[in-house]
């Protein structure tokens, strides 16, 4: 079997898929979870050890219909796939974060 060289692997991740991302680029994270303080502190605490330059004005935030859920909407430039990666695996850790868009 022939190995593949790195000039054949060039924009593929570590499956060997094509990324469909071009890095850095425009990234939309969205995070819901139980309307509160303590949600709202430890996504916006997630995300910014992640993306540290992020500010107030690329946060949007959305309650829902009843008030009891809440979707904050993080706006950032994506610097890697790694950066992406990491982000999602600790928000997933986050017993607080519901869901992950």
């Amino acid at each position: 079997m022939e190995s593949a060289s790195p000039e054949s692997n060039k924009g593929k991740n570590v499956d060997g898929l094509s990324s469909l991302l071009e890095f850095p680029c425009a990234y939309p994270l969205r995070v819901m979870g139980a309307a509160g303080s303590e949600f709202q502190a430890r996504a916006i605490e997630i995300v910014r050890r992640h993306v540290p330059d992020i500010d107030g004005s690329e946060i949007e935030t959305r309650p829902s219909r009843e008030g009891r859920y809440v979707s904050y909407t993080f706006r950032f430039t994506a610097t890697s796939r790694g950066q992406l990666d990491r982000l999602y695996t600790e928000l997933n850790e986050c017993e607080l974060v519901k869901a992950i868009l």
